[in-house]
């Protein structure tokens, strides 16, 4: 088949990789000059397998109200007359129970599962290297109460077979030796081991060379006006240059992917949630994290990629704008001082991203009413922990074969 894929950032290179792999003809259509250039260029490095949690989570309602008054926000609101995000946040409010955080969680861990082996087996097939560890991730609590709170992560993480351990404040310096210089700030931890971080931007960048190498082809640089729909089937996409033709298209445009979908009655109820990070050169390594530690209190993740530190995370729901803000800046500074001081934040490079994300935070993948129109994005914050997963789905979906796991609930059908 001939197949477009819209975007360039991870999961539509990922997407790309495999369709050429299972013997398409691929086109990649993406604005920018390069891939990896918007979401996927500065995330917070995690791969987070076992640390995938949806936002709407109980309790969160209340958890909002005192955020908005902390000066180190991890949620920040800026309300607008913005009827989808209004439809939005009704629709994330009400995911915001029990019930519905359990199957949310499920099936977030289904899929990260199934990327970690999909990542461990295209890393042995291609060689890529990307500043890669395979160390996990310490979600790191800095009282009690959290401890305590993370009990129904626990019980999740159980559910699906997914390996865990609770520390106390000597387990996580165990882990993170770097932590023994705060170690009156820390209570505990919850470590998931099979946890990586990466460079989301050197990853991607050597899979579209690999994919290149595949037959795939890059149109950036190139705009994408519409569309091209006749009868209930997609034919392919106008862009500002030509049109294009193909038998099917696999939409991995994140956060823009609802304004192209909706003049067709595609309603897909995704919407940016901006994120942060800095990078931060490492002058003294033994006050360096040695994987990823999630700061909970913060909602932030402090990850080690060869010779940096990223500082990644809060969700700032403002909108399509990615300003970037000095109060921002001022709380991943604070997080990572107080948990590893010492580093030259007067070199560090700040930077911000739109999060495409969910309601239920399960992204949305699989085919849509419209016959050769398939859908890869609302990722929001696990894009690179989920990219490789989601292209072995949407390749198998594509292709007509059945996926090596269950993707139904992971359709757009599943709002109604």
């Amino acid at each position: 088949m001939k197949v477009i894929v819209l975007g360039a950032g991870i999961v539509g290179v990922t997407s790309a990789y495999q369709l050429a792999k299972a013997g398409h003809e691929v086109t990649v259509v993406d604005r920018q000059k390069g891939p990896a250039l918007e979401t996927s260029f500065a995330n917070a490095g995690e791969v987070s397998f076992g640390y995938c949690s949806p936002w709407a989570a109980p309790g969160i309602p209340a958890k909002a109200m005192k955020w908005l008054f902390m000066k180190h926000a991890p949620l920040i609101l800026r309300p607008k007359l913005d009827l989808a995000m209004l439809s939005w946040m009704a629709r994330m409010l009400s995911n915001c129970t029990s019930e519905r955080y359990a199957i949310n969680k499920s099936r977030m861990l289904r899929l990260a599962d199934y990327s970690r082996i999909a990542l461990a087996e295209l890393r042995t097939e291609t060689g890529i290297a990307y500043d890669e560890r395979m160390q996990g991730t310490l979600q790191l609590f800095r009282t009690q109460q959290q401890l305590e709170a993370s009990a129904k992560d626990v019980k999740a993480l159980a559910a699906d077979g997914i390996p865990y351990e609770v520390l106390d404040r000597d387990g996580c310096i165990r882990f993170e030796p770097a932590l023994k210089h705060v170690r009156d700030k820390i209570v505990g931890g919850l470590l998931t081991p099979k946890d990586e971080t990466g460079d989301c931007f050197k990853f991607t960048n050597a899979l579209a060379a690999k994919a290149e190498a595949l037959g795939v082809r890059f149109a950036y640089d190139t705009t994408i006006k519409a569309l091209d729909v006749e009868a209930g089937r997609v034919r392919g996409v106008i862009t500002e240059r030509e049109r294009m033709g193909a038998d099917a298209v696999v939409v991995a445009l994140g956060s823009y992917s609802p304004p192209l979908l909706k003049p067709f009655g595609v309603k897909l109820p995704v919407y940016p949630v901006k994120g942060y990070s800095l990078t931060i050169p490492i002058t003294d390594a033994s006050r360096a994290p040695e994987s990823t530690v999630m700061d909970e209190t913060f909602k932030i993740a402090i990850t080690r990629l060869g010779d940096r530190i990223r500082v990644g995370g809060m969700a700032e729901i403002s909108g399509y704008t990615n300003d970037l803000g000095f109060a921002r800046r001022s709380t991943l500074e604070h997080s990572v001082t107080d948990l590893f001081p010492g580093g030259d934040l007067s070199k560090a490079s700040f930077w911000s991203g739109l999060r495409p994300m969910t309601p239920d935070g399960t992204p949305v993948i699989g085919p849509t009413k419209i016959n050769g129109l398939f859908l890869n994005t609302g990722h929001g914050t696990l894009g690179w922990t989920m990219s490789t997963g989601s292209a072995r789905l949407i390749s198998d979906l594509v292709g007509g074969r059945t996926p090596e796991i269950d993707a139904r609930d992971l359709a757009i059908n599943r709002y109604g």
